[in-house]
């Protein structure tokens, strides 16, 4: 049976972690990430993961989206919940103040702050999601993130992120040039992708954080999910 290399997982040095990144480069750049999303598989793996707690909802929800970016998941998200007949309340959460400051309409509500320790009450929003951010952490930190969503969330925390693969992160090399991706963007997504995590790496960072161990999800386009009901 033919089986995919793995490598180990690579820190480097993602372009648009510096914060001094210009507001306009921020936002071209992101906005890659944003059809990335849609292209690839990241937006249909997180609302995958998320459909079956709307479902269960009724009428209204909350959700918090850590390190939000544009904002992409959480409108898909609210248009599948409107479908559903739910309102979605939305936060959008982020570091990078140039996106939170000019990306507010895809949110109810914008803030910004470290997910290392959210501005949040316990068991204050429905649903934690982080959809492609746990990668920008190392596992001590990441751990803390998982930590704070679990804290937060009352019925669901839900993680979706990049499976770690030579192959995907070729594959996002090559086609960013025929996408007319910005060569941040291009640098930035191969970083990323090699960063990324196996599922065994995904499961001990959530059990670390919570004590459990919750079911990983291989979904197309090389991303993994995990999700799991919180636990005081």
């Amino acid at each position: 049976m033919f089986t995919l290399p793995t490598v180990p997982r690579f820190r480097g040095i993602e372009i648009l972690d510096d914060p001094g990144v210009s507001s306009d480069l921020m936002n071209r750049s992101m906005s890659d990430v944003a059809r990335a999303n849609v292209l690839f598989g990241g937006r249909r793996a997180a609302l995958a993961e998320l459909r079956p707690v709307l479902e269960s909802m009724g009428k209204s929800g909350s959700m918090l989206d850590v390190g939000t970016g544009r904002g992409d998941i959480p409108a898909a998200a609210k248009n599948v919940a409107a479908n559903l007949g739910l309102n979605l309340w939305t936060i959008g959460f982020d570091m990078s103040l140039p996106l939170v400051a000019e990306n507010r309409e895809a949110n109810d509500v914008v803030a910004r702050g470290d997910a290392l320790c959210l501005p949040f009450d316990t068991g204050s929003v429905d649903v934690a999601m982080a959809s492609q951010v746990l990668h920008h952490f190392q596992f001590d930190e990441a751990v803390t993130v998982v930590r704070e969503m679990n804290r937060v969330a009352r019925k669901r925390a839900i993680i979706s992120d990049l499976r770690r693969s030579v192959f995907a992160a070729a594959g996002i090399w090559m086609s960013s040039f025929p996408l007319g991706f910005h060569p941040v963007s291009r640098h930035d997504g191969v970083v990323s992708v090699m960063r990324g995590f196996l599922p065994g790496e995904l499961s001990a960072i959530v059990k670390e954080a919570t004590g459990v161990v919750p079911p990983i999800r291989h979904r197309i386009g090389f991303r993994l999910t995990a999700s799991w009901t919180p636990v005081r």
